[in-house]
């Protein structure tokens, strides 16, 4: 159990410092970055999805739904620090949590 926990720990750490990495970078292009995007449902042309990003010191999640003759709104907002970010996503998906470190290490080297 103990080994799990420190590979857990080292992971969290892994991810923060690849967010502030990210973070960093938005902050000198002013684009954020796109973590992830999930689509939660889909009828004919419009969809809800979840649109994860990275914003000079936060990451932000939001509910959006769009398309077709819907105007697109925002129907949740999480804002989270860098700092917070790692430990909700572990905590959500083990699957995703790996997913954005895949992604964050494919873009940032």
């Amino acid at each position: 159990m103990v080994k799990q926990i420190s590979l857990d720990a080292w992971q969290i750490q892994h991810l923060t410092d690849l967010l502030k990495k990210g973070s960093d970078i938005v902050a000198k292009t002013n684009k954020p970055i796109v973590l992830y995007r999930q689509t939660l449902e889909e009828e004919e042309d419009s969809y809800e999805e979840i649109v994860c990003t990275i914003t000079k010191d936060y990451v932000i999640e939001q509910l959006v739904t769009s398309g077709g003759v819907i105007v697109p709104s925002f129907h949740q907002q999480y804002v989270f620090t860098i700092e917070e970010f790692p430990q909700e996503l572990l905590r959500k998906s083990r699957d995703r949590f790996l997913q954005v470190i895949d992604f964050l290490e494919e873009q940032l080297n």
